[in-house]
């Protein structure tokens, strides 16, 4: 009966949170701010060093702040009495502390020490416990300076390595299906990318700095947890990072105090065999020099009949404290790919096919041996130098160097001349060398001008970028019929096929950048954050390219009012994005020098984090137009004079209503239309890769008592119908998949189950890549 009251209560809490987004103008305007007082102090750790992000709570009141970069918080028009402040951090025990707040008076709060927990792994936490486990969006990236997500005017979602864990989630593309909106793409040329709102982005930030995995994906062993910032985010990311839809940024795991150890293995359907290592361990006694190494082996059969993934990664990370006011981070990561390419389908004028579904080629079948393979090394190297210029100044010095080196990729080519037949043809890419280095320079500081109190970034960018490559590309091979008994492919299936070589001819690309942003807190309730970023974009000649040079300006504006104080806000945004445009040859031997293309988004929605974080939920409307479109007329020639109009809602929830009770959902419409182009057949069209509605659900409840420890889950993902060509002819068909886990955990160790597609649905990605069937995935887990 107890556990049925409380059960009814946390309803009646979460009933309570809709009623009071109705109630809060009239909450906002009645409330009384005589009788109150304020409390100021600095949270340390335990060898003094100042605590940024720390949290710090008025129990039982809506007042609360976030430490700053010298650990300080001050927290204001607290009501008088005897009060508690709760102090937490994740990975650090949680402090209280007994205050009395007068009417008028600032309470100082002597210098408050966390101790780092040392019972288990960082960012470890039994499921039992009673906590939002998948809710916490603190995050220094996404605005590039630390900021809440209620003061924030950007929509975005991170999915940490907790919910990866509990999802025994072994690759990128399952972690993505998390996220409100996003549908996850996997190239046919191996790169990894994802479609939300309307258009496509790469992971192409880690740790905020721009990275690169066109040919060789990435691995997720080393990930702490993925940011994806929603909508046009040039202003701070540079062209190159983001697209219009947004960014999606991965941060890796840091170096800790604590000496720990973490050892996994998965195996699963399709002969999966996957290792990981995650190493702790301080290199001094005085624990200022900190090393950490993540590593992974990954071994995994195709569900058809030919094809493999086979990866290795290595990440080790270095942190050295060499004062209490500058830190060094040292990080690399060395990825090894040797896997199959997914089959490139083309389909012929009168081939009679509609949609994936239509080919009479066996669900699990393929057209190529794994003969044809592909082998790609990739090497990331980071460097930061973070420094304590004042109590209110810090600078950030950063450097990335990404190579990839592609040796080989085979790449299988499908021409459908009839839902039966096909025409084989086989390319080859490689060796393609890729290097991007950057370096960069934040500046984050606050000062106030009067009563109003700025929040400021100044920063710059300088990168470079190089690409050598060649491939061949061979003649048509020959016809097959689906229907009969036929052989995949093999390398001595081209002995006498014409192979065409060609040459990518990609010159040295240059960019420099300025950004600044400005938070301006006129009151404790209501900011605004000012943005601007400048680029100038250079290209060098290479043979038949010519050098070229742009320069794009990038505004951003946000307005965020909090009509409950640290619970729930109200926000809107303008925000724009650019993509600089090279010179096009024209079919009659002219080239025409394009503008950079522009994005401008409208949004407006409301934030909540409430009920101690039990609740955080997000709702935004969103309006993103393109107005100068790149288009290409049926005679060849290009015109930049095409419009896109993509909007939509995003719905996003993570709740914890009852002890032991997680639950992770969202709901996004998207109606993305080409609204004007040169081509008045595909005017009024459905944009290709974005469909409508995408829907994603999970729950999972952990046993309180007895079986501590003991949970289960469940969720799934629904996609509607989208376009694969911008004729809206070929439908890539609605998808709904249902997957399953029980797991047991506990500090020292872990054991789980997971069931994928548990009705074998047959779906295709957006660009019909078909997806597995029903499989599971085992897992086993120790902690030292």
């Amino acid at each position: 009966m107890q556990n049925r009251s409380n059960y009814l209560f946390r309803v009646e809490r979460i009933l309570g949170v809709l009623v009071l987004w109705f109630l809060i103008p009239a909450v906002s305007l009645a409330q009384d701010h005589s009788g109150k007082g304020a409390v100021t102090g600095v949270v340390k750790d335990e060898k003094g060093n100042p605590m940024a992000w720390a949290n710090v709570v008025v129990k039982g009141t809506a007042h609360g702040e976030i430490t700053d970069n010298s650990g300080a918080y001050r927290i204001e028009k607290i009501p008088v009495g005897e009060r508690v402040l709760r102090i937490t951090l994740i990975g650090y025990e949680s402090r209280e502390v007994r205050i009395t707040v007068r009417e008028g008076q600032t309470a100082t709060i002597p210098e408050v020490m966390l101790r780092e927990q040392t019972e288990q792994l960082e960012g470890v936490t039994l499921e039992g416990d009673k906590t939002n486990r998948f809710a916490n969006k603190k995050t220094e990236y996404v605005a590039r300076m630390p900021l809440h997500n209620l003061e924030n005017p950007q929509v975005y979602s991170i999915v940490g390595k907790d919910l990866i864990q509990e999802q025994i989630i072994t690759d990128i593309n399952e972690t993505m299906r998390n996220v409100p909106g996003v549908v996850p793409l996997s190239y046919p040329s191996g790169g990894f990318a994802a479609t939300f709102r309307g258009f496509t982005v790469g992971v192409n930030a880690r740790n905020g700095m721009e990275s690169l995995s066109s040919r060789s994906s990435l691995d997720i062993a080393n990930v702490e947890r993925i940011e994806v910032l929603k909508g046009p985010s040039g202003t701070l990311f540079g062209s190159n990072i983001s697209s219009f839809g947004g960014v999606i940024n991965l941060v890796t795991k840091r170096p800790m105090e604590a000496g720990r150890t973490e050892l996994s293995y998965t195996t699963g359907s399709f002969n999966l065999h996957r290792l990981t290592a995650d190493i702790n361990t301080p290199l001094n006694e005085d624990k200022t020099v900190l090393f950490r190494l993540n590593a992974a082996v990954n071994r995994e059969k195709s569900f058809q009949d030919f094809g493999f993934n086979n990866t290795f990664l290595i990440a080790p990370s270095l942190t050295y404290k060499a004062s209490d006011r500058l830190t060094f981070n040292l990080d690399a990561e060395i990825y090894d790919v040797n896997n199959t390419r997914p089959t490139y389908n083309y389909y012929g004028a009168n081939s009679g096919i509609n949609g994936p579904q239509d080919i009479a080629l066996g669900y699990r079948k393929s057209l190529f041996h794994e003969e044809f393979d592909a082998k790609s090394k990739s090497l990331k190297i980071f460097a930061e130098a973070k420094y304590i210029l004042s109590e209110n100044w810090t600078s950030t010095t950063l450097f990335s160097m990404v190579e990839e080196d592609l040796q080989h990729s085979y790449q299988g080519y499908a021409t459908w001349i009839s839902p039966t037949k096909a025409v084989r043809r086989m390319g080859n890419f490689g060796p393609i060398n890729t290097y991007h280095t950057n370096i960069q320079e934040n500046i984050n500081g606050t000062f106030n001008t009067g009563k109003i109190r700025h929040k400021v970034l100044i920063g710059a960018n300088y990168k470079w970028y190089n690409q050598n490559a060649v491939y061949t590309m061979s003649d048509d091979i020959d016809t097959v019929d689906v229907t009969t008994d036929f052989a995949a492919l093999r390398k001595g299936g081209l002995a006498g096929v014409n192979i065409n070589p060609r040459k990518f001819d990609n010159p040295n690309e240059y960019v420099l950048s300025g950004y600044v942003t400005d938070v301006v807190e006129f009151t404790d309730r209501f900011s605004t954050m000012l943005s601007l970023r400048v680029d100038h974009f250079k290209r060098d000649k290479a043979g038949a390219k010519d050098s070229y040079e742009q320069t794009s300006v990038a505004p951003k504006l946000g307005l965020v009012y909090q009509v409950v104080k640290d619970q729930v806000s109200v926000f809107g945004n303008y925000m724009s994005g650019f993509q600089n445009q090279e010179p096009r040859n024209q079919p009659d031997g002219s080239s025409l020098v394009l503008d950079p293309l522009y994005a401008v988004q409208y949004e407006g929605g409301i934030k909540a984090e409430t009920f101690d974080n039990e609740l955080s939920a997000t709702v935004s409307y969103y309006n993103i137009t393109i107005d100068d479109a790149i288009r290409t007329g049926s005679d060849g020639f290009i015109t930049q004079d095409g419009k896109q109009v993509s909007k939509g809602v995003d719905v996003d929830i993570v709740a914890n209503p009852v002890s032991g009770l997680n639950i992770v959902a969202g709901y996004a419409f998207n109606d993305n239309k080409i609204v004007r182009t040169s081509d008045p057949d595909i005017e009024g069209n459905k944009a290709v890769s974005s469909p409508e509605h995408v829907a994603n659900f999970w729950a999972s409840y952990t046993f309180q008592n007895h079986w501590r420890g003991l949970g289960i889950g469940v969720g799934g993902n629904y996609v509607s119908d989208n376009y694969r060509f911008s004729d809206n002819v070929f439908t890539i068909p609605s998808y709904t998949v249902l997957n399953a886990t029980v797991f047991y955990n506990q500090p020292k160790w872990r054991v789980g189950l997971k069931l994928n597609n548990l009705t074998d649905e047959k779906y295709w990605s957006v660009w019909e890549m078909r997806q597995q069937p029903f499989n599971f995935a085992a897992n086993l887990t120790l902690r030292f």
